[in-house]
C-alpha cells in the first residue's frame, strides 16, 4: 500500500488532474465551485491560522494530539476544515447536526475539544449552550455569518509566511499511523464510543474499495454528496472521489436533492435505503396519480421489474418487454436523477431487495455495500460487471482484507482497514478486537461461497418462551416489501410468540381508505379503524406464509406516527433505536400480550 495521508489528495489530484469544480455548492442561489488550486490555498492558509492559534499536532499520539471538532451540514468547509486539521497533526472530530446537547457535551469533554465549527446560527447555539460545562473548548467558529459568533475566516486572516512554511513541514512529518479522525458512534445504546482511525486505515480501505468497485479515473464525472460526512461511510467516499478526480457538489437539504440531481446531473452518488425507500414511495405516488393506459403502462413496467434478476436472463419475451418498459416509462426515472447515473453505492441498513431489483431493472444502478465504522468501514460491496452482484447480500469482501464467520456465525475481519481501537476505552477495544480480528457483532452467511449476507445483528436475535430464537431484520424487511408499511420492529423476547409494531404508509393508506370509500379523518382515527385493522391481519397472514411456524407475526399494534432521528428513535444513519422503541412504545407492546 502506498504511503499516503488523506490530505495528500489534494497535491495528488493538482499533479494528476487540477480541477476548476474539485467543489461545488450553493451559496445565494447560485451553484460556487472552488478549483484544487483554490481549495489548497484555503487549506493551508487554514492549516496555518490554526497552528497560530497554538493547535499543536506534533505528539503524534491519540492523546497528545489536540482535538479540532466539527458540527455541519455537508459543505465545501467542512472538508477544507477536515484537510487542515489533518496537515497539522491534530485530530478531527465530527459530530452529527442532530446530536442531543447531552451527547455532545459527553463527547466534547471526552475528547477535550479545544476548537468547534459549527455551519450556521442554530448549531452555535447549541454549542454556545453547552459550552461553559466544556473547560478544554477555547472558541467557536461558525462558517455562516452569525451574529455574536467568531467567522471562520478569523483564522485564515491570522496567516502568515512563517506558518504557512511551518504547515509545510508539518505535512512532511506526518506518518501514516497517526489518527485523521476520532469518529463517535453513537449505537442504539450507552454512551458514544470514539472510533480511533488512521490515515493508513482510512485511505487503505478507500484503495481496496476503489481497486474491489472497480471504481476508476474519472476527472470529467461529477458526485452529488447529501449523506452526512461526519459518518465514516459518506467520508471515505468522499476521498475516494478526491483521489479519482470526481467532482463533488454538495446538495442544499434532503429536500432539495430532486432538484439538485437535475441541476448537476451527476454520475453518482451514496445514499442509504431509507432514502431509496422515500424515492420509491415518490414515484409510485406518481404512478398512482395517473388514468387509463399511461396508468397501466406504469404499474405493469413495475411488475416487470420486480422479477428481473441481474444474473439470471429472463429469456427473450421478457428482455424485449423490459426494454420497451425502458423507453416509455423508467427513462423518466433516469431523467429526474439527473439522467446520467452510473452508480449508486447504499449502506448502513439492510435494502429491500424488490427496491434493488426495480431500480437495476430501471438501468439505475444500485449497488449495496457493508462495513462497520471500525472498519473504516468497507468490507464488502456489489460489484460492477458479471457475476459481482446479487441482490439480497453485501456482495463480496473487498480486496485486501480478511473476511471469515466465526463459530456463532459473527461476521469477522482482518487487516490495515480495522480501528486502532476505541478512544480511552482499552476495555471496549479488547472485547471488539481479538488477536486482530475486528468482531462486528453482525451475524451473516456466505451465498454461493462468494457473496456475504447479512442476517441480523448478534445483539438483536431474542429467544421466545419456548427457547427458540428469532431474527428480527429478515422478517422486518420482508414486511417493509409491502407498500402499506412504512416502519416495523419485531418483539417477543420471552414471549410466548412473534409480535410487532407497525407504523403504516399513511399515504398507500389513504389512498386505499379513498378507494374504499372509507373516510380518513386523523392518523390515530385510522389505525383504530376495524377495516383498516382487517387489512393489516390479511396483510400479516399472507407474509408469515415466508417464515416458520416461531417466526410468524401473531399479534400486532398499529402506530399513528413515523419512526425518526428527531424523535429519538433512529440513529443519525437511520438505524432503528430497538430499545428506545421498547421502552417509548411499552403500553403498546404490552396489549400485543394482554391475553396471553
Amino acid at each position: 500500500m502506498p504511503n499516503k495521508r488523506l490530505f495528500d489528495a489534494v497535491d495528488y489530484q493538482l499533479n494528476k488532474f487540477p480541477k476548476q469544480d474539485m467543489f461545488g455548492a450553493k451559496e445565494n442561489g447560485n451553484w460556487k465551485t472552488y478549483s484544487t488550486q483554490e481549495v489548497k490555498d484555503i487549506v493551508n492558509k487554514l492549516s496555518a491560522g490554526l497552528l497560530e492559534l497554538g493547535v499543536n499536532g506534533n505528539d503524534f499520539t491519540p492523546e497528545g494530539s489536540d482535538k479540532i471538532a466539527i458540527i455541519s451540514n455537508n459543505r465545501p468547509e467542512w472538508v477544507f476544515t477536515d484537510l487542515a486539521v489533518q496537515q497539522i497533526g491534530a485530530i478531527l472530530v465530527p459530530l452529527y447536526p442532530t446530536t442531543n446537547p447531552h451527547e455532545i457535551e459527553f463527547i466534547l469533554n471526552d475528547c477535550k475539544a479545544k476548537y468547534i465549527f459549527v455551519s450556521n446560527t442554530e448549531m452555535f447555539e447549541k454549542i454556545s449552550a453547552i459550552q461553559p460545562n466544556i473547560p478544554s473548548l477555547q472558541n467557536i467558529y461558525s462558517f455562516d455569518i452569525v451574529a455574536n459568533a467568531n467567522h471562520w475566516s478569523k483564522i485564515t486572516a491570522l496567516t502568515n509566511e512563517n506558518a504557512l512554511q511551518k504547515v509545510e513541514e508539518s505535512k512532511k512529518n506526518i506518518p501514516v499511523s497517526h489518527l485523521a479522525t476520532i469518529i463517535y458512534t453513537s449505537g442504539t445504546t450507552g454512551v458514544p464510543k470514539g472510533v480511533m482511525l488512521s490515515h493508513e486505515n482510512i485511505y487503505s480501505c478507500l484503495e481496496y474499495s476503489r481497486e474491489s468497485f472497480p471504481f476508476e479515473d474519472a476527472p470529467n464525472n461529477r458526485a452529488l454528496s447529501f449523506l452526512p460526512l461526519n459518518h465514516i461511510f459518506e467520508k471515505i467516499i468522499t476521498y475516494i472521489y478526491l483521489y479519482s478526480g470526481v467532482s463533488i457538489y454538495y446538495a442544499e437539504s434532503l429536500d432539495t436533492i430532486g432538484d439538485n440531481l437535475k441541476e448537476i446531473k451527476p454520475n453518482g452518488f451514496s445514499t442509504v435505503p431509507r432514502l431509496l425507500e422515500k424515492v420509491f414511495e415518490k414515484i409510485m405516488m406518481k404512478g398512482n396519480e395517473l388514468t387509463g393506459i399511461k396508468r397501466k403502462l406504469f404499474f405493469w413496467s413495475v411488475s416487470l421489474a420486480e422479477k428481473y434478476d441481474c444474473n439470471i436472463s429472463g429469456g427473450l419475451w421478457y428482455n424485449i418487454q423490459l426494454a420497451i418498459a425502458n423507453k416509455l416509462i423508467f427513462n423518466k426515472w433516469r431523467e429526474a436523477l439527473g439522467g446520467n447515473i452510473g452508480y449508486i453505492v447504499t449502506g448502513g441498513a439492510a435494502c429491500q431487495v424488490k427496491l434493488l431489483r426495480i431500480f437495476n431493472a430501471a438501468r439505475i444502478p444500485v449497488y449495496e455495500g457493508y462495513g462497520p465504522t471500525e472498519n473504516s468501514p468497507v468490507i464488502s460491496i456489489n460489484r460492477k460487471g458479471k457475476g459481482g452482484t446479487k441482490f439480497g447480500t453485501v456482495g463480496p469482501p473487498i480486496n485486501g482484507i480478511e473476511v471469515k464467520l466465526a463459530d456463532d456465525g459473527e461476521i469477522i475481519v482482518r487487516g490495515s482497514t480495522v480501528m486502532q481501537g476505541y478512544y480511552k476505552r482499552p476495555d471496549l477495544t479488547a472485547e471488539t478486537i481479538i488477536e486482530g480480528w475486528l468482531h462486528t457483532g453482525d451475524i451473516g452467511i456466505f451465498v454461493d461461497g462468494k457473496y456475504l449476507k447479512i442476517t441480523d445483528r448478534k445483539k438483536e436475535l431474542f429467544k421466545t418462551s419456548g427457547g427458540k430464537y428469532v431474527a428480527p431484520q429478515p422478517i422486518e424487511n420482508k414486511f417493509k416489501e409491502s407498500p402499506f408499511v412504512e416502519q416495523m420492529m419485531v418483539v417477543g423476547a420471552d414471549r410466548k410468540f412473534v409480535g410487532a409494531l407497525i407504523v403504516p404508509s399513511f399515504t398507500t393508506l389513504k389512498e386505499w381508505m379513498k378507494e374504499k370509500a372509507i373516510p380518513f379523518v386523523t392518523n390515530e382515527d385510522a389505525i383504530h379503524n376495524p377495516k383498516v385493522l382487517e387489512l393489516y391481519k390479511q396483510l400479516i397472514e399472507s407474509f408469515n406464509e415466508f417464515f416458520n411456524h416461531v417466526e410468524q407475526v401473531k399479534k400486532f399494534e398499529l402506530l399513528p406516527y413515523e419512526w425518526s432521528i428527531d424523535t429519538g428513535e433512529m440513529t443519525p444513519k437511520m438505524s432503528l433505536k430497538r430499545k428506545v422503541v421498547m421502552e417509548k412504545y411499552k403500553d403498546a407492546i404490552e396489549r400485543i400480550y394482554a391475553d396471553t
